[in-house]
């Protein structure tokens, strides 16, 4: 019975070791696939069922697989543009789980490994010595995957959820306390400077409010219909407006910026902004955004931002400054 099971895998060895060690530059005869699944499953297959296999997986599975009649040397497998990750994505997507603070690094570690699983053994020698150049500030929360699947399946369902929301707490040493259990209509998850966020309605209000993934916890779907109508026009408006993640009403702001900040203005307010050239120093941006949110960035980029309008914001700007002025003299 052994024998049977093991023949009838024959097509599934030869298709691993054909993804597994085959490339363009790397081209494998019937002999060496057939001493190759000898060395990594201990089976042996003649060179004529190899072929024949092939030649299945060719006409029936639909696999793009070079063959000696083609290129003269023996078999290949050729990468699916559809379906198939390029090395540079591949790439991509090992480095963006890497950095990112929204994910445990065990959940980040087994992810890589499975991207790593989808490419042959060459494309992964360029791996070997992959190394991160950055804190590890990534979060504790093991949720934060499934907190996503949950909120993605109760705004499919129109569902509220109910949840915990924590924050650190240094009042008795550095821990996390609880600070909210709210019940919350999720209407869009958003990513942010390496974080994930759910903008959602609480219960019994008619504003938006983002809550970080990562510090959500014990996520439940409620049998409860949302009872507060937005639309994607006024989701996509509050996201887009939205700045270091703090909601709001918007207001028009007129700043003026050093050149420098150019590219970093396009980067993190889009292009649905006005920028007007003062200077080869200066330009204006002109933009509608949340006033909190945006004192945050003001301040961040102090010394090349020069808050014109509101008013109000300018001197909430200049007391803030006075204030510190106090406290480093």
């Amino acid at each position: 019975m052994e024998k049977l099971y093991l023949k009838n895998g024959n097509i599934l060895y030869i298709l691993n070791i054909l993804k597994k060690y085959t490339d363009e530059d790397h081209i494998l005869k019937a002999t060496s696939i057939q001493e190759k699944i000898k060395e990594v499953y201990d089976v042996d297959i003649d060179t004529r069922t190899i072929r024949r296999n092939i030649n299945l997986l060719k006409s029936k599975f639909g696999y793009d697989i070079s063959t000696r009649d083609e290129n003269g040397k023996g078999y290949y497998i050729i990468r699916n543009p559809e379906t198939d990750f390029e090395p540079g994505e591949i790439r991509a997507i090992i480095d963006n789980f890497s950095y990112a603070n929204y994910i445990v690094p065990s959940i980040a570690k087994n992810i890589i490994k499975k991207c790593k699983n989808l490419q042959n053994i060459y494309e992964n020698k360029k791996l070997a010595n992959y190394k991160i150049y950055a804190k590890d500030n990534k979060t504790e929360n093991m949720e934060v995957i499934k907190n996503i699947e949950d909120i993605s399946d109760a705004i499919e369902n129109l569902n509220k959820i109910k949840f915990e929301y924590w924050k650190y707490d240094i009042s008795d040493g550095l821990k996390k306390v609880i600070v909210s259990k709210p019940k919350v209509i999720p209407y869009a998850i958003v990513y942010n400077k390496q974080e994930f966020y759910m903008i959602g309605i609480k219960e019994g209000q008619d504003i938006f409010y983002n809550y970080r993934l990562d510090r959500m916890k014990n996520i439940k779907q409620l049998a409860e219909k949302r009872d507060v109508v937005k639309t994607s026009k006024e989701i996509q408006e509050f996201a887009e407006s939205t700045v270091e993640m703090f909601g709001g009403d918007k207001e028009e702001i007129e700043v003026e910026c050093g050149m420098y900040l150019l590219d970093t203005v396009f980067e993190q307010f889009g292009k649905d902004i006005k920028v007007v050239k003062k200077d080869d120093e200066k330009f204006t941006l002109i933009l509608n955004a949340n006033v909190r949110g945006f004192k945050f960035w003001v301040l961040r980029n102090l010394d090349i931002v020069d808050v014109i309008k509101p008013k109000s914001l300018r001197m909430e700007i200049k007391k803030i400054i006075e204030d510190a002025k106090k406290r480093y003299e």
